[in-house]
Formats: structure tokens, sequence, C-alpha cells
């Protein structure tokens, strides 16, 4: 899902951010749903597993390595010179064409928190969002006369759960660092509510001013909703078709947990510690000057 910065009069505009952060829901929805259809595979997580990756002196896991090719085709096509776009790994080569001429969005930083996603996404999503495509393939297993370790959670599919990851870990990361893109609207209508605790190192004050419980409230609701209408099964004529088993095509449990326990809170974290360095580099006087203007 991009977003058009060159087009757009006002990229921090609350109305404009709401609506993409609605769309990345659509995205990240989707693409869980295509993960769901594979088991766990754990190996493609685990480093130092494939001799393959090793004769190209790569020591990371599969979808390490598979983040790395694919950001580097991605960082050559100028996609991290975009304001919203964070790579996943280091050293990526420069793009082929010069970076587009986007306008001042947010104020200068460097927080990217791709390795906590990474991390977070491995060990609590996947295991969770692959579980009954795992409970299949093991009762075909056994089916074969395959039993115990042997009959779950790898169905060799490593290239297609890998590129479905990568799809997830982009569009999750999208979504949290957009934390930003709030902060600075909100921080651009009202410098002068943000200032004394930007300067005071005051978290809880800062939390507290961008935090709105109701809107959070909404979103989980909107968000169950979409889940279970996608999870279903359509018909030729667009009608959705009987649920029997009451599973649907993903976990809808599972992505309300994903974004109540870990997007929306580590957005807010972003959030804060955008503030945080938001005076960063500005004079006394270019700070004073923003304490007494408003949108």
């Amino acid at each position: 899902m991009q977003a058009n910065y060159t087009l757009s009069r006002n990229p921090l505009s609350l109305d404009r951010i709401r609506s993409i952060l609605n769309r990345l829901e659509d995205t990240i929805i989707f693409s869980l749903i295509e993960r769901a259809q594979f088991a766990h595979n754990p190996k493609i997580y685990e480093r130092g597993v494939f001799n393959e990756l090793k004769a190209l002196q790569f020591n990371g896991s599969w979808l390490e390595w598979f983040l790395k090719e694919t950001e580097a085709f991605h960082a050559k096509a100028r996609r991290y010179t975009s304001p919203d776009e964070y790579p996943f790994t280091s050293g990526l080569p420069d793009p082929v064409l010069p970076a587009p001429d986007y306008p001042p969005i947010l104020h200068p930083n460097k927080i990217n928190v791709n390795a906590s996603i990474l991390s977070f996404y491995i060990r609590s999503i996947v295991p969770r969002i692959s579980v009954q495509a795992s409970l299949t393939l093991a009762c075909l297993k056994r089916s074969k006369g395959i039993i115990g370790d042997d009959e779950l959670e790898d169905d060799g599919n490593y290239g297609s759960a890998a590129t479905v990851d990568v799809e997830v870990l982009q569009a999750i990361s999208k979504r949290v660092h957009y934390g930003k893109f709030v902060s600075e609207s909100k921080f651009s209508q009202d410098p002068a509510a943000f200032i004394p605790h930007i300067q005071k190192g005051d978290t809880e004050a800062l939390a507290a001013l961008i935090t709105k419980p109701e809107v959070e409230r909404r979103l989980l609701v909107r968000l169950r909703k979409k889940a279970m209408l996608y999870a279903q099964d359509f018909a030729s004529d667009g009608e959705p078709l009987p649920n029997c088993t009451n599973k649907g095509k993903i976990d809808v449990d599972c992505v309300v947990d994903l974004y109540e326990s870990y997007i929306i809170p580590l957005t807010k974290e972003i959030e804060v510690e955008y503030l945080l360095k938001r005076l960063e580099g500005l004079s006394q006087e270019e700070i004073e000057k923003l304490a007494n203007s408003t949108l």
C-alpha cells in the first residue's frame, strides 16, 4: 500500500492519515490470511540452518535472507527514500534514480523498530496464525504413516511462506512507523501543548496527549468486523458461504490481539519517542516561535 506525497496538499491531515491506516488494516489482514494457508515452517526462521545460504556466505535465517534480497531491490527502486518506509536490513544499495523531491514532512530522526517487529512476528504471530494449516498437514502426514515430530509444522513451502512473511512485515512496519505522522500532525496543531513536556522528558504526559481510548476501541471493533468478513468464503454470486466449522480462513482473535497487544502499544511508543526528538537541532528562538504558533 503506497502513499503519494507529491500530490497530497496536506500529508499531515489527520483525515488523510486515518485513511491510510484504515487501508493498511486491509493489507495486514489479507496478508495474514495468505500466510495462514501455510504451515508454521519454523526452519525458515532459524539462523544457520540452510547450507545453501552458508555457501552464499550468509549466516542468517531463510527469512532474513529473503528480506535482504527483497529490500536490496526495493532500495534500488527508491522505496526507502519515502518518508514512510523503513527497511529491516542494513547496508542496502543506493537508489538507481535520484530520490523524488518530497516536501519536508517529518522532523529528522532515525527511529526504526523493525527488529522488534520481526522478533514479535516470528515468535508470537506466525505460530498462532499457521496453527490450522499445521494441524491439517499433520493429519495428512499421519495418513501416510508419518508420525511424531515429523508430522507437524513443516510443509516445505519455504519460498511461498517467506514471500508472504515479507509482505506482512512490511505492512506492519509501515503501520507502526506511521505513528511519526500522527505525532507530527498533533504537534503541528498545538506545539505549545507538547513543548513543555518534551523539554522535561515527561513521557507519561506526552502519551496522555496522544492517546484516544475511544478511537482505539472503535479501531478494534472495526478490525474484528473486517477480519470476520474477509475470513469468509464466498460463492460465485458474491454471497458468503455457510461456515460449518466456525473457523474461517484466519484466526480473527489473533488479528485483533496483534493490534491490541502489539501494534497499538508499539505505535504509541514511536509517537512518544518521536516527540521527544522533535525539538532536537532547533534553537531556543525557533522553539519559542513554535510555542507561540498554531495552525
